[in-house]
């Protein structure tokens, strides 16, 4: 069984911070990429940060130089430090693997909203 639990969300002003967390059950969170994806209003989910299970990272050129994804493999958590926020960044939150290997391990999301 695989289970991804998002949490840090919240309703923040356009310039502040926000930090997600994503706690994995199961194995897969560790032998495979993570990423965090984002589903903006009336919008398609979209990949904004991945990790590999090296460490090495990518990020969507639209949060390229403030979102920081990190992992520990150990504790089967993914974070992602989002700074310097806009009301762009407005969504819906999920941690997944990549690829997403079933539909049913996306978790419920957490939201954030950037709104002045």
């Amino acid at each position: 069984q695989v289970q991804f639990a998002e949490s840090g969300g919240g309703l923040v002003q356009p310039g502040e911070s926000l930090r997600l967390s994503c706690t994995a059950s199961g194995s897969l969170a560790s032998i495979y990429t993570m990423a965090w994806y984002r589903q903006a209003p009336e919008k398609p989910r979209e990949l904004v940060a991945q990790i590999t299970t090296s460490h090495s990272t990518n990020y969507a050129n639209s949060v390229k130089g403030r979102f920081t994804i990190s992992r520990d493999n150990a504790k089967n958590t993914v974070h992602l430090q989002m700074n310097s926020l806009i009301s762009a960044d407005t969504g819906v939150y999920y941690c997944n693997t990549v690829p997403v290997l079933s539909p049913r391990y996306w978790g419920q999301g957490t939201q954030v909203t950037v709104s002045s």
